[in-house]
């Protein structure tokens, strides 16, 4: 939609920073309307996001018969963490929010060195490109913030603080514009929907909430890495040897790791993927509390040994994770389910769906229709008009006058909601969904 022309907030409701999909947007339309154009970019900003935290090792850690070691070791904890495996290359945010946050810490710890205040600014706007892509990395900022106060060895610190500010607010220029066309529709879309909607369709969302928050004790990588990093901070507080400085770029890797914990724990609801943007900094930690570990016991003074065998840890969890997942979906079903709606749908008729479905048929949704998320939202009806929005009485209301041609649905409690069966001729079955499709006139 964004590709054809259309605003978020201002034609339809999209409760997100717009930054990344402003990106997908601009090279959909150079490349082709096509899944594969955001996942390819987005897998790149992952891979980028792994390239720089391993080589952050590679060049600073203190150690440096254990550099080699390390980098891997950091490195492979980011590539093989289940959860950045499997969201960090999907057309969402995270694989930008990744590389934008990598990129403002390495920025970050060269700007206290240097007297000019570009590397600052350089710094802000990695960081911006993260924040204007999601929200959910925010509390980074004030952690960069103070870490550069705190820690400027050359130059004018305040002269740096204006120049990372400015840096971060320059992502957000498509949140300026939208806002001066429409400060309802942004401050709705940016702020309201996540305080107060965001529950409707999690009704036990505080259950929801503790399991997601205690679902790390059930899984080893988790353990693992949380283990190693809290063992790399004791080791570089209690025991190291390490110069101030060097201590400083560590202890930033936890503050910055426990801000966007806490970000991502108080969302509510939460979910695990959330929690993939802090593992970069944690898996630098871990990398440390490897070398402590390993450096106190002789047998595995060689860092060969304990590096493959936490590698081989993370990856036999990725590839368990891969093998037992119960909701595994890919494009090729949705491409056949897209297909036979094409097949039974006339051009430019109505149709009933969700989002993976209007994309693959390059047909535009119904006003109110842009995003499943929605419907459950109660509000004036001036304003849900203003904010493009429909509820689920309005929907029914369409769809039992006939207006979609063809109506799709894999959740059985909607197909008996709307009572589609009673309201078409035809329906054909497909993996776990039905398409409806012949009005009964």
């Amino acid at each position: 939609m964004m590709a054809a022309g259309r605003r978020p907030y201002i034609d339809f409701c999209f409760p997100q920073s717009p930054l990344n999909a402003y990106w997908n947007a601009g090279w959909m339309r150079i490349l082709g309307p096509s899944w594969r154009v955001p996942h390819l970019f987005a897998a790149l900003f992952t891979i980028g996001a792994v390239w720089l935290t391993a080589d952050f090792l590679f060049r600073s850690f203190p150690a440096r018969h254990w550099r080699g070691a390390a980098a891997i070791v950091a490195g492979l904890a980011v590539a093989l963490n289940v959860n950045v495996f499997e969201y960090g290359a999907l057309g969402q945010a995270y694989g930008i929010c990744l590389l934008g946050l990598t990129g403002a810490f390495r920025l970050t710890i060269r700007a206290v060195e240097r007297d000019t205040p570009l590397l600052a600014a350089a710094a802000g706007l990695s960081m911006g490109m993260a924040a204007g892509s999601s929200l959910l990395t925010s509390t980074a900022v004030p952690v960069f913030v103070v870490w550069m106060l705190l820690h400027n060895r050359a130059g004018s610190r305040w002269k740096k603080l204006l120049a990372f500010a400015a840096g971060v607010a320059i992502p957000f220029a498509p949140v300026y514009w939208l806002f001066a066309l429409g400060p309802r529709q942004t401050w709705f879309n940016l702020l309201e929907y996540h305080l107060f909607f965001r529950k409707l369709y999690w009704p036990n969302t505080t259950r929801h909430d503790l399991e997601v928050l205690t679902a790390w004790m059930y899984s080893p990588q988790a353990l693992l890495l949380g283990l190693l990093a809290i063992a790399g901070l004791w080791y570089i507080a209690r025991r190291s040897a390490w110069v101030p400085e060097t201590k400083a770029e560590f202890y930033l890797c936890g503050w910055l790791a426990v801000a966007l914990a806490l970000e991502a724990g108080v969302a509510h609801p939460t979910f695990e993927r959330y929690f993939l943007l802090q593992v970069p900094f944690l898996a630098i930690l871990a990398a440390a509390g490897l070398y402590a570990v390993a450096s106190h016991v002789p047998r595995l003074a060689r860092p060969l040994w304990p590096a493959l065998a936490v590698s081989l840890l993370f990856a036999a969890e990725l590839g368990w994770s891969i093998y037992t997942d119960p909701d595994f979906e890919d494009w090729a079903m949705y491409e056949r389910l897209a297909k036979l709606v094409d097949r039974v749908t006339p051009a430019n008729a109505p149709l009933f769906a969700d989002e993976p479905i209007y994309f693959l048929t390059r047909r535009r949704p119904p006003e109110g229709f842009e995003l499943v998320y929605t419907h459950k939202v109660k509000l004036p009806p001036a304003e849900l008009a203003q904010l493009h929005i429909i509820t689920e009485p309005g929907m029914a209301r369409e769809v039992q006058s006939g207006m979609f041609a063809t109506v799709y649905s894999c959740n059985e409690k909607a197909t008996e909601y709307y009572g589609f069966r009673n309201l078409y001729r035809q329906h054909e079955n497909l993996y776990d969904c039905t398409i409806f499709w012949d009005w009964k006139k």
